[in-house]
């Protein structure tokens, strides 16, 4: 297994430990996006939700901020030295309604290298690197330029080996993503397909399973779509097929609305107090859950050579 690559540095899998693999510290929407509950940019309320993590027994949590959403090296940077919680961030791509005008005007080759320059040299002019790649989709169509980014991001993960991360709006459109990473010739084993439990189809999450990559539920909490009752089954639907090494499970709350220091919830706490304690007493076994969140983001993010 290789090292994975955090904003402080290069690590050992093993030193990785209990981790989110999908959580955002900092984010920071275009000013198209009306909805500014999605922007977190109060650096004190986002470390002391990190403190709130780390206390409850969190070691690492992965930073799906993309350069499009506001991504901001220097604030992760200094947060993961401030709590010495591993953070990993991203390069990429959120989806096409946040897309900068540089994207429609650069060549995939010249994206490609832009992605390449954050893994290997760093990102928003600090020196820390990004630790994943990140493409997304809209709901029931892949947009032209999402398709431009995902190949530009299928062909920095072949010339980097960063582990790729995909966005799929309300959870559709994965296998169709996977189609086009597979085209460029990417290992599909090294490949996330995120908000998978938006749509709550069992027989999507195996056909997704089936073809090596792993499959992230990350709603847990979220009862606007529905209960976690739906999720437990959906991960035990995974697990009953023989997939539970191919599971990824977090919360997404990249919301004030969703972080305590913030001033909502129910914040980071809320998978380790509540959540991991109700999927035990519904029969899923401890093996199973450092299976989940210790060994499955581990084996995900561990790409890069030593």
């Amino acid at each position: 297994m290789g090292k994975i690559r955090t904003v402080l540095g290069d690590i050992d899998a093993k030193d990785l430990g209990f981790t989110y693999s999908h959580e955002h510290l900092w984010t920071c929407p275009p000013p198209s996006q009306k909805d500014r509950d999605l922007e977190l940019t109060d650096y004190e309320a986002s470390v002391s939700e990190l403190f709130r993590f780390k206390r409850a027994g969190g070691q690492a949590l992965v930073d799906a901020t993309t350069l499009d959403y506001g991504r901001n090296a220097a604030k992760m940077k200094q947060m993961a030295i401030e709590t010495n919680v591993h953070v990993i961030a991203t390069t990429g791509f959120n989806k096409h309604i946040y897309f900068p005008a540089w994207v429609n005007a650069l060549s995939i080759e010249e994206i490609q290298q832009k992605l390449v320059r954050d893994i290997t040299i760093g990102m928003d002019g600090t020196d820390a690197k990004a630790g994943f790649l990140k493409s997304g989709s809209w709901e029931q169509l892949i947009h032209p330029l999402e398709e431009k980014v995902t190949r530009a991001v299928a062909r920095a993960q072949k010339e980097t080996g960063a582990p790729v991360w995909l966005h799929t709006e309300a959870g559709t459109m994965g296998e169709e993503m996977l189609d086009i990473l597979e085209e460029e010739g990417v290992d599909l084993t090294k490949v996330a397909v995120g908000h998978s439990d938006r749509n709550a189809d069992p027989y999507y999450h195996l056909q997704l399973a089936k073809r090596g990559a792993f499959v992230q539920f990350d709603g847990a909490s979220k009862i606007k779509y529905y209960p976690d009752s739906t999720r437990i089954e959906l991960i035990k639907n995974m697990i009953k097929n023989g997939f539970v090494k191919q599971l990824l499970i977090s919360a997404d709350m990249g919301r004030q609305s969703y972080l305590h220091a913030y001033g909502g919830g129910p914040g980071f706490e809320y998978i380790l107090k509540k959540y991991i304690p109700r999927l035990r007493n519904e029969g899923i076994s401890e093996e199973d859950i450092q299976t989940i969140f210790v060994e499955n983001p581990a084996r995900w993010l561990a790409q890069f050579e030593g």
